[in-house]
């Protein structure tokens, strides 16, 4: 995808951000007014996939952090559905996993329905463990399935060994 970067998003992003997930989501979308605070949040990073600000937006992730804990949350991610499959999302779960490092998190979770195959299978493909299950989890009841990887590398060394590798 020549001119996409993965960068932080602006003001100008969210009305692509808000696209992007009326495609992706049938319920659990973020308002508007709260894509504007967590742009500007130290708490979050909140990346697109795209090139100029204002242009389109082919996907985003949000990872929130909370102070004191080694843990950050992927708490969404979407690719705009003309880009699946061509390896967007994995480039912005690998990025995601490079900003929870940079801010010295040890470990990315995140939630998934549990009727989400492909996600599921891009989660599991990049060394993501099913860590729980929560029970009606979503708006419309479905569960939803807990993973979590190690993201730094003494993080990373503790689960290999935990494996026994």
């Amino acid at each position: 995808m020549p001119g996409v970067k993965i960068r932080y998003a602006n003001d100008a992003d969210v009305d692509g951000i808000r696209a992007l997930e009326a495609q992706s989501f049938a319920s659990d979308r973020l308002a508007r007014r709260s894509l504007l605070r967590l742009i500007s949040r130290p708490t979050a990073a909140l990346r697109v996939a795209a090139g100029e600000p204002g242009g389109p937006v082919h996907g985003y992730s949000l990872v929130l952090f909370r102070k004191g804990s080694s843990v950050a949350r992927l708490y969404s991610i979407a690719v705009a559905g003309e880009q699946r499959g061509a390896g967007l999302g994995r480039r912005l779960l690998a990025d995601a996993e490079r900003v929870a490092a940079d801010r010295r998190k040890g470990v990315l979770r995140l939630e998934v329905r549990a009727d989400n195959r492909p996600a599921i299978r891009l989660y599991e493909s990049l060394g993501y463990r099913q860590i729980g299950r929560y029970a009606g989890y979503y708006a419309d009841e479905t569960d939803a399935l807990r993973y979590e990887k190690p993201v730094s590398g003494a993080d990373k060394r503790a689960a290999k060994r935990r494996r026994g590798a």
